[in-house]
């Protein structure tokens, strides 16, 4: 099994001399905390916290899975106690209002925070990881005397959360949910219907779980626009916040998974369940999607992780496992082989992995960035603010989450190809760390809505190439900049072109559409691909000048870390990048090749 260690040199490196969060948490009006001694702190004990009690339990917990005994679900052994550190540690409100029961930190910290935890279990993650959604939601639109029932046991932790968005006739296209909900005397609501794949639905962990529900009203309007948000918890709660009986909400089965096996995925039977209203009636869609960008952010994590996991997994084998020698001549004379690190071609794995776990983290600290001043709108009550800085992160969630969780999907089969045979078995846990990576690509909405999210309604609807123009903007700033450096021209020189040719493609597939509307389906996952290799090349442009300053300055780190991230930049440019050439062709392309074909052509009989 795979020994995670947290990146803490990498996580410095991005926090303080790259994207100077000092700087940038002294602008926040909950930042003043947040000082660099006090985030070194919060880091260094989450990553004890990972490294001791969290990693140890992944492949036992993926090995035991979870059991559905009489409606209620056990996890894994060592779960409920290594729960109850992290709750004791008071990691849930790390980034939640104080007068709630939160730290009242910055977002961004709780992202940190999500990926060391992730990296090193994501199943385990997950079940704190859907109270976030939880609260977000209760905390922007609960009434306040909602709010003061229902957040302090959520940011403690001893009441966790879940998202009930999913029923068996519909998934993405949530105008079809049929869930019930029946108005009551009271003012409460009875609530009847079936959810599936409900993240952390029922276990063991906490002494209740709050459900955030969609449902319709009885004279609701058909679609979306007739969809309304409930509070339904497990246990009904007291007017005084008091735990009363069980109210009528059971897991009938789980689901018997690919992989995060150690996370309970229920189906939640609602049999007319008490729940009350949260937000207007027949706006609970829109509600429910007010956190989703940084929903997104939270699953595009994930990508990193398992990067990061396999990259670290790989890396630890491939300096130890020896097997012939390398074509340039014999590097270790003295052993019987060359260990597996010295091939050409397994270095390439390396880096491959290396690059999409360090270019992703910079990817998600610059729009964690983001995330802080948007959420600050929420808790300002500022509504203006909070719409400005959730329209400029909605443009890069798409590609957050649809680009870096096909890439560490790569990366993992890549840290199965660097072990071989001996990655494919289960006691080295590189195999699991692919099957968890490949629920990232499908939740929180496919690679292919993803991709349809961002040309079609970010790029060429809300935006009309807006948003990509400014970003590219600030690509072609940096690349003017450093122009003239002989030791960055080439990044350069690289960015300036491919900033402008985002831009004529964006052009190009809005000319297009207005005769084939078909063609932004077409081209859609190409455009997020070519979105995402470009972005994660800006980023690892940025740290390359980065650390070519401190290598000439002085920095915090050592020559070799920055030596090691220049050459890392360079294999992106070199071998990575050049993949944007094959999606801007092929986005171009007709539609024709993809819908002519009958239906009935595509198998014989």
């Amino acid at each position: 099994m795979p020994a995670y260690k947290a990146p803490l040199r990498d996580m410095r490196f991005l926090l303080n001399e790259v994207f100077d969060y000092p700087g940038h948490y002294a602008e926040l009006s909950n930042g003043k905390d947040a000082d660099p001694d006090t985030v070194s702190a919060i880091i260094e004990e989450c990553a004890k916290l990972c490294e001791e009690v969290l990693a140890p339990l992944n492949l036992p917990g993926d090995e035991e899975g979870c059991h559905l005994e009489n409606g209620e679900v056990r996890t894994p052994k060592g779960f409920k106690e290594a729960y109850a550190q992290f709750v004791e540690g008071g990691w849930q409100g790390l980034s939640h209002p104080t007068e709630y029961g939160g730290q009242g930190m910055p977002m961004s910290l709780g992202l940190l925070k999500a990926e060391m935890m992730g990296t090193a279990n994501w199943s385990f993650s997950m079940y704190p990881g859907l109270s976030l959604g939880a609260m977000n939601t209760v905390m922007q639109h609960a009434t306040p005397e909602q709010k003061a029932i229902y957040m302090p046991p959520m940011c403690e932790g001893r009441w966790s959360g879940t998202m009930c968005l999913t029923e068996p006739q519909c998934g993405t296209d949530l105008g079809q949910v049929k869930t019930k909900a029946e108005p009551q005397p009271d003012g409460t609501y009875k609530i009847t219907g079936t959810k599936i794949f409900i993240s952390a639905g029922e276990h063991d962990l906490t002494e209740n779980i709050v459900h955030i529900v969609l449902a319709r009203l009885p004279d609701a309007p058909p679609g979306t626009r007739g969809i309304s948000l409930f509070i339904v918890p497990k246990i009904r709660v007291n007017a005084d916040g008091s735990l009363g009986e069980r109210n009528e909400v059971v897991c009938s089965a789980i689901e018997h998974k690919m992989g995060i096996k150690a996370s309970a995925t229920c189906v939640i039977n609602f049999d007319g369940a008490e729940g009350i209203m949260i937000a207007e009636p027949n706006k609970g869609l829109e509600a429910m999607f007010t956190f989703m960008n940084t929903a997104r952010i939270g699953t595009a994590i994930q990508g990193v992780c398992h990067a990061e996991a396999s990259f670290q997994g790989a890396v630890a084998y491939a300096k130890d496992r020896r097997s012939m020698r390398a074509l340039r001549g014999k590097q270790e004379p003295d052993k019987v082989a060359d260990a597996l690190i010295h091939h050409a071609d397994v270095r390439r794995m390396l880096l491959t992995q290396k690059a999409f776990a360090e270019g992703g983290r910079a990817m998600i600290y610059f729009a964690a960035q983001y995330a802080d001043h948007m959420t600050n709108g929420v808790t300002e009550g500022d509504a203006k603010k909070y719409k400005y800085w959730d329209d400029k992160l909605g443009f890069f969630t798409p590609i957050l989450k649809g680009f870096l969780t096909e890439m560490g999907l790569e990366a993992a089969n890549q840290g199965i190809q660097v072990f071989g045979g001996h990655g494919y078995i289960k006691e080295h846990g590189m195999e699991q760390i692919a099957r968890d990576a490949r629920i990232a690509t499908l939740y929180e909405g496919t690679t292919g809505i993803q991709a349809l999210d961002l040309l079609g309604r970010k790029v060429l609807v809300m935006t009309r190439g807006k948003a990509v123009r400014e970003f590219t903007g600030m690509i072609a700033k940096f690349a003017m900049e450093h122009m003239s450096d002989p030791k960055l021209r080439r990044y350069a020189a690289s960015l300036a072109g491919l900033a402008a040719e985002w831009n004529v493609l964006t052009m190009r597939i809005m000319l297009i559409a207005r005769k084939d509307r078909e063609q932004v389906s077409a081209a859609s996952h190409h455009f997020l691909m070519f979105s995402g290799y470009v972005t994660m090349a800006y980023f690892w442009a940025l740290q390359a000048a980065v650390a070519s300053k401190r290598l000439a300055e002085g920095g915090a780190e050592s020559p070799e870390f920055y030596k090691a991230k220049i050459a890392t930049a360079r294999f992106y440019f070199d071998h990575i990048l050049p993949r944007t050439k094959g999606h801007a062709t092929s986005m171009l392309k007709p539609s024709k090749s993809l819908t002519k074909l009958p239906i009935d052509s595509f198998i014989f009989e």
